[in-house]
């Protein structure tokens, strides 16, 4: 059987299920070794803007390759955005081979003005989220996702659909060259 080797820019166990998650799917045949890393994202700790959020994921992928060695390095941040139609939280995914990046997206999750206001201000979505729901350490288990869906997303589902997607340019490269 087959080890691949998977680096995950960050510790929270969240990412790591979800990395692991779609490597699986798509080498159902292998051993999947995935392992969680703390990587440096170079933003804020909660980015604001599509720029940023690309940025940490790029960053915290780019750290994973140059010091650190695997089959895949991927990332996953998540940031905020005040969009002309509302602020909406997504994340972005980088995934390398250590030649070739790719780059996917989550879909927008809508926020209510008043906790978009509230990452305006310096807090991590996170926080904010635990301290209206009475919930502890949410970013680590269903995140904002969960609890404005009702449990029926979560924020490790959006991450396997953003990786999932990510992976394309891995099983085509001769159409991505």
């Amino acid at each position: 059987m087959a080890v691949i080797k998977v680096l995950v820019g960050s510790k929270n166990p969240v990412k790591i299920n979800a990395a692991r998650q779609i490597f699986t799917q798509y080498f159902p045949d292998s051993d999947i070794q995935c392992e969680g890393l703390d990587a440096p994202s170079g933003v804020a700790s909660q980015p604001l803007g599509e720029a940023d959020t690309l940025q940490g994921a790029q960053n915290r992928v780019q750290y994973l390759v140059d010091d650190h060695t695997a089959d895949y390095y991927c990332a996953m941040e998540g940031g905020a955005h005040q969009f002309a139609y509302g602020p909406a939280t997504f994340a972005f995914v980088v995934i390398s081979n250590g030649q070739h990046e790719s780059i996917g997206r989550s879909a927008n999750l809508p926020l209510p003005q008043r906790i978009y206001d509230a990452l305006l201000a310096g807090e991590e979505l996170g926080h904010v989220m635990d301290r209206l729901f009475n919930t502890d350490n949410i970013k680590q288990k269903g995140g904002a996702i969960g609890l404005l869906t009702n449990h029926l997303a979560t924020r490790e589902s959006a991450y396997t659909q953003a990786l999932l997607l990510a992976m394309a340019p891995f099983n085509h490269p001769e159409l991505y060259a």
